[in-house]
């Protein structure tokens, strides 16, 4: 791991760790454990004295923090941001030369689903030509309708699958549209309610998973049957053409249509990270893909792409964890082991992602958790060639917007930064790139910078992380988020709400590189998984005790926030390390590690965490579960949960628990649920700028109010 760039040694171990007494009793106190939980009636998501309680510390939260003129001021504030006629509406390619592109503001809080031309989008104001309008069919047919995406059917780009979920649950409908007509195809296809997967086939005929009773959903909600539907027919009485087992993530079915190259796939995902899967021949054989079931894959005509987690051994060659291989689809298949390395990791560097044009391909590789961009070429006999890709700024942090590999070698790339507004540009591989869009600034930078340090873990690893904010100031209130988790990796992106209400007001901003994310490849994902999770949080701490040791902010001023398997951070940095920090928001939480498996989705995430039925796994579990590690007689730091009611991916049970234990044992805790939003825990802009102001204004109040 890279050297901290300042040349400055490691402060020493970290301090404040409260240490876990694993016999369950304390004081004579009995525990939460799991055969003794008082709070288990809050899961009941709408039974009556679980939506009083809810009722009643919504009231509590509100009437603390909001109210004033100053709340009232940032509200309107990050609004502002939200809703802004000339932020970059990021467009999407579809096959068909169009700019798709979903749109929110004041006079369109639930959106429009939209289109245009490239001569109208290159303009500063384009002329939309609006395919749906969310509002409008919510007023129309009295649905709390959320947008949550489209699959349009290829070639001929007249209809799609339109997926629309109340009140942002991941849940949706999914409904037919016809895109000349502008309207729903009456006796259209048509799915209720449910985690469905539909893909197009041809113009009659879609892959689909849904809920179609018992037996067809896994244990962890997703579909276990694929079904080929043909248009006009009962779904009931559907070819099954796949299944997957009760235990299983998911199954699913793909097609891909591009001319000369159409195949059918069908997969079940075993766990989070294994997938075994088939190419469906049209006698309806299945032929493995026979890659490692933990590597990911994928085909563009003639080339398949293997991505590795794990070392994999071929032809005699061992081929590391984090590298990216390339060979011809149908000779692998038959059998032949030509690979071609196209990447591999090393001590700093990480493969971040690769995307396709129509001839070449596009990597993403970080390298210290900056982002640069590159194009392959293959170039027959010779293998394949390598240029850096146009139009990628020095000092930004790029990222592809889209390729449109059905039509050409275009791509649209951003650039952006901590403190600097995208800007949005297209090129074409070995061709111009001109500018589109830019973003506008939406605070003052400033005298503000990025620096970025690393801190020293309790197992000596070196964790990066970035430091925004005035260089020269002294201690001040400082927000520290993370999340370490699923491979996902933080990387720089500009934040309009974040520099108002923070930035702008003299607060410094930090995001933690630690394990349990891609940030390093595979290696670093692994090194926090399952019983090693707790070095997540021995990561985490020890840059909470760098920022105080370098002067940056002091333990009274420093806050941190994360949501989802980062509100699982906060929950474990509360109760692990309570004198480290000064004040702590867990947004829609995993925090009851003895149940989170038979709630909800929870059951898919066991790969990552480990199987709490398992004795030995919650052994480790039990360890760090925050829900079953809260004592009585320990002072914790101010927290704030925040969840939605209709987030059926995380249950908000694990906030109402954690909110009325800590509420028990007279902590200082403010809770806050709103009632749709799904895992996002808003569904407009008008709660996101709610959320967001209560959550700064919490802040703010605990670490030195602005």
């Amino acid at each position: 791991m890279p050297e901290q760039r300042d040349g400055s040694r490691h402060p020493g171990p970290v301090r404040g760790v409260c240490p876990v007494d694993r016999s369950g009793i304390v004081d004579g106190v009995t525990l939460i454990d799991e055969g003794d939980d008082p709070y288990r009636w809050l899961e009941e998501l709408d039974a009556d004295p679980a939506a009083a309680w809810v009722r009643e510390r919504n009231a509590a939260t509100v009437a603390a923090l909001t109210g004033d003129d100053a709340f009232s001021a940032m509200q309107a504030e990050i609004r502002q941001v939200l809703d802004a006629d000339d932020r970059i509406p990021y467009p999407g390619w579809r096959g068909d030369g169009f700019y798709y592109d979903y749109w929110r503001d004041a006079a369109h809080p639930r959106g429009l689903w939209r289109r245009t031309t490239l001569a109208e989008y290159r303009r500063p104001e384009p002329a939309w030509d609006v395919l749906l309008d969310l509002d409008a069919l919510a007023a129309a047919e009295d649905e709390n309708w959320v947008w949550d995406g489209v699959t349009v059917l290829k070639p001929g780009h007249r209809r799609c699958l339109v997926s629309l979920s109340r009140g942002g649950k991941d849940a949706v409908v999914v409904r037919e549209y016809d895109l000349d007509t502008r309207a729903f195809v009456p006796d259209g296809f048509t799915l209720a309610e449910a985690k469905s997967d539909v893909t197009w086939i041809d113009a009659d005929r879609i892959y689909v998973g849904t809920d179609l009773g018992p037996g067809s959903l896994t244990v962890s909600g997703y579909p276990r049957v694929i079904r080929r539907w043909r248009r006009g027919t009962p779904l009931s009485e559907a070819e099954i053409v796949y299944e997957g087992q009760d235990d299983d993530v998911s199954a699913y079915a793909s097609h891909d249509p591009t001319p000369g190259y159409e195949r059918d796939f069908v997969a079940r995902s075993l766990d989070f990270y294994r997938t075994r899967s088939f190419l469906l021949t049209p006698d309806g054989g299945q032929v493995p893909v026979p890659v490692p079931e933990d590597a990911q894959w994928d085909v563009h005509r003639e080339w398949l792409l293997v991505r590795l987690r794990t070392p994999w051994e071929v032809a005699g060659v061992t081929h590391p964890a984090g590298a990216l291989l390339a060979t011809r689809f149908d000779d692998f298949v038959a059998g032949g082991r030509d690979l071609t390395v196209l990447f591999e990791p090393d001590g700093r560097t990480a493969l971040g992602y690769h995307v396709w044009t129509r001839h070449h391909l596009i990597l993403a590789t970080l390298v210290d958790v900056r982002r640069r961009l590159e194009v392959l070429t293959p170039d027959g006999a010779s293998g394949w060639r390598r240029t850096p890709l146009a139009g990628v700024p020095e000092g930004d942090d790029p990222w592809i917007v889209d390729t449109d590999p059905d039509l050409g070698d275009d791509y649209l790339i951003a650039a952006t930064g901590y403190l600097r507004p995208a800007t949005l540009r297209l090129g074409r591989v070995g061709g111009p790139v001109e500018t589109l869009k830019r973003e506008p600034a939406f605070f003052d930078a400033t005298g503000l910078t990025v620096r970025q340090f690393f801190a020293t873990s309790a197992d000596g690893t070196r964790v990066p992380y970035s430091v925004v904010g005035d260089p020269t100031a002294s201690a001040r209130p400082t927000l520290l988020t993370g999340y370490g988790g699923f491979e996902v990796s933080l990387t720089p992106h500009y934040d309009g709400v974040l520099g108002r209400g923070w930035l702008a007001r003299g607060g410094t901003y930090v995001v933690a590189n630690i394990r349990g994310g891609g940030e390093y490849g595979p290696r670093w994902h692994r090194a926090a998984l399952r019983e090693n999770r707790p070095r997540a949080y021995e990561d985490f701490a020890a840059v909470a005790a760098d920022l105080v040791a370098r002067g940056i902010t002091t333990t009274r001023q420093l806050g941190i926030e994360g949501g989802s398997n980062g509100g699982l951070l906060m929950g474990a940095m509360l109760t692990r390390y309570p004198t480290l920090v000064g004040a702590v928001v867990a947004n829609v939480p995993l925090l009851d590690m003895r149940r989170y498996h038979l709630l909800l989705a929870g059951a898919s995430w066991t790969a990552e965490y480990g199987d709490p039925d398992d004795p030995d796994d919650w052994a480790f579990l039990r360890g760090y579960s925050p829900y079953h590690n809260v004592r009585p007689g320990v002072t914790y730091p101010p927290v704030l949960l925040v969840t939605s009611t209709r987030d059926d991916r995380v249950h908000p049970g694990h906030a109402r628990k954690m909110a009325a234990l800590l509420g028990a044992y007279g902590q200082d805790v403010s809770y806050y649920e709103n009632v749709e939003g799904g895992h996002g825990a808003a569904s407009n802009n008008e709660q996101r700028a709610f959320l967001s102001a209560l959550t700064l204004r919490f802040l703010w109040r605990r670490l030195g109010d602005r």
